[in-house]
């Protein structure tokens, strides 16, 4: 055979494969098909959330505790340490404002001085009828003595003048005994009276020395070693100078176990499903992309709750990390990759490969050169990818779009 028929041969066999493949191809239409393999390992589902970290076990530093006794509702923060200053007891931290107080301690130094000059003109007052009155009885018992010694001195004179002296002595005696029980009297309502001005000044010394106590509890020291956080309002707000205290909520920081953390965060309404407690969580942290710790959820919550800004409900996950870090820090944003399941050694495919009609779930494969429509069985899924249990093999090639013309083309049903 010459050369030419050999090139001739070979350029219609070229050709020929050619127009079978652009007739058979899916891509003879001009649009572009993606495959992908059929692939058999691990199957892993995640649920990927950012959260915050913080302490399970914490101290709090109060301001004090005894403002409604002083009629005090709110007390402004006047100065407070840094957030993440690291504190050992008894050390500094913050002050509240004494304005308030200040006020009070004035009334009540001027209140003392009126009360204690009241009780030194009462005991003035006491004191000088007191002295009157003993003096009003011995008096009266000198009369008593001199009409004494006149009785005696008159037994040689007239009966009558005898009885007079007698009259008047029983007089003298009886008003003597009714001196005496009036100066009991007197003497016991002046010393009522003394108690009373004198508890009015013993209430109002024990008031002043309560509000000097309190002007004193407004410095605030730590009660024990650690750094300083600031809390939160109720509105989520953190407390800082400016802000105030009540007696209903007296503190102003915290004191975190950097050894017990965990993660708070928030799962939306269709991933909540799949997490429960005891799911085992990967922790990474924004600030430290090296640090990347092991953790387990401990708390769902079962009702949800609004997000802020957002009609959006969102249920709180909490995670205990089962690792510590000295490098962590309450608030820093956490990311947290919670593992729903995971499958050892089964085929999976990207979810864009499945599609279903009349619940019948198929896959498009692409054989040499052609196109094969397959149901498949398929299993749970993650966000990526879906697990087939029947109908596909390891290496199979499947498509990841839909192939043009294949409508009407019959699917291949399972056994």
């Amino acid at each position: 055979m010459t050369k030419k028929k050999i090139t001739l041969i070979a350029v219609i066999a070229l050709i020929l494969i050619f127009a079978t493949y652009s007739y058979f191809s899916p891509s003879s239409d001009g649009k572009v098909y993606l495959t992908t393999k059929v692939k058999k390992g691990n199957f892993v589902s995640e649920v990927v959330t950012s959260g915050e970290a913080q302490s399970t076990s914490l101290k709090k530093i109060n301001g004090p505790e005894n403002l409604r006794k002083f009629k005090l509702r709110e007390i402004k923060i006047q100065d407070l340490v840094a957030e993440g200053t690291i504190v050992k007891k008894g050390e500094y931290v913050g002050r509240l404002d004494p304005s308030g107080v200040n006020e009070q301690v004035i009334d009540a130094r001027l209140n003392l001085e009126a009360a204690v000059s009241k009780y030194t003109q009462e005991q003035l007052d006491t004191t000088l009828s007191l002295k009157q009155e003993r003096n009003s009885l011995k008096d009266l018992g000198f009369s008593m003595e001199e009409t004494k010694l006149e009785l005696k001195q008159s037994i040689y004179e007239p009966p009558a003048t005898i009885r007079k002296l007698e009259i008047q002595f029983e007089k003298l005696e009886r008003d003597y005994r009714e001196k005496q029980e009036n100066y009991k009297i007197k003497k016991r309502q002046a010393n009522a009276r003394m108690v009373e001005v004198g508890t009015k000044v013993s209430k109002i010394r024990k008031e002043l020395n309560n509000l000097l106590d309190l002007l004193k509890s407004f410095t605030i020291y730590s009660n024990g070693n650690g750094m300083i956080t600031y809390v939160r309002e109720w509105n989520g707000v953190k407390k800082k100078v400016g802000s105030s205290i009540s007696p209903w909520d007296p503190s102003i920081a915290s004191l975190p176990d950097l050894t017990k953390m965990e993660s708070k965060t928030y799962a939306n309404e269709v991933d909540i499903r799949r997490i429960k407690k005891g799911l085992t969580v990967k922790v990474g942290f924004d600030a430290f992309p090296d640090v990347e710790l092991d953790g387990i959820v401990t708390d769902v919550a079962n009702v949800g709750e609004k997000k802020r800004g957002s009609d959006i409900k969102v249920f709180q996950v909490l995670i205990k990390l089962n690792e510590t870090d000295n490098n962590i820090r309450p608030g820093m944003t956490t990311s947290n990759r919670i593992l729903t399941f995971q499958r050892k050694d089964v085929l999976s495919i990207p979810l864009e490969a499945v599609f279903s009609k009349d619940s019948i779930t198929y896959v498009y494969t692409k054989t040499g050169f052609s196109i094969n429509k397959k149901q498949v069985k398929i299993g749970d899924s993650n966000n990526d990818a879906v697990i087939i249990e029947k109908g596909l093999s390891e290496s199979d090639e499947v498509y990841l779009n839909k192939p043009e013309g294949q409508d009407k083309t019959r699917i291949a049903k399972l056994n």
